[in-house]
């Protein structure tokens, strides 16, 4: 794998980073007045998903990975996969419910998602900002509780609990965002 300078290094890349594969999420290359210029990069681990801020010197490289993103349909889950296929060439791709674990309660089957492959192995799901799930459990309101801004906790089909409006009932499909699973409205 070549290794590139941290001043050709953009968003996007995937680099490893103390023997980790790691996202660029922003590099900047900063010239303080009267001090060396130096590269300030932060990173998010594929493995773990935790943020790295990378503070290095403008010499310094890193060894970049051929990545790529493809939109592919989540077909089903089975024996601990998640299948998703290519809607042109109904190629299946599998993907091991452990390198998506956080990202589960937000998979619905039939929705296009899009699948970052590193070397041709996927590596991550990229979620929209918000999905459209169906309500399976939601509890009755409880005549009178109407004072304030009042929730309620429903199941959604995917397994994912979120606090919703008291006038939401099941069967229902609603949009919840990705980023704090927080109730956006009806679809």
């Amino acid at each position: 794998m070549p290794n590139t300078p941290v001043n050709n290094i953009r968003k996007k890349n995937v680099v490893r980073y103390n023997g980790d594969l790691c996202l660029v999420l922003e590099c900047l290359v900063r010239t303080p007045p009267n001090n060396a210029s130096y590269c300030q990069m932060e990173l998010r681990s594929l493995s773990s998903g935790r943020l790295i801020p990378v503070r290095t010197s403008i010499g310094a490289s890193f060894e970049t990975l051929d990545n790529s993103v493809r939109k592919l349909e989540l077909s089903y889950e089975a024996d601990g996969n998640f299948v998703f296929m290519d809607t042109t060439s109904f190629e299946e791709t599998y993907v091991p419910r452990s390198i998506i674990e956080d990202s589960v309660g937000f998979l619905v089957p039939g929705q296009n998602y899009d699948i970052m492959f590193v070397d041709g192995k996927p590596v991550t799901v990229n979620l929209p900002g918000a999905v459209e799930i169906k309500v399976v459990d939601a509890p009755p309101a409880i005549k009178g509780d109407t004072s304030g801004n009042v929730l309620k906790p429903v199941t959604l089909e995917t397994g994912l609990v979120v606090n919703v409006p008291l006038f939401i009932k099941e069967g229902e499909i609603i949009r919840v965002s990705t980023e704090d699973k927080s109730y956006l409205g009806r679809a």
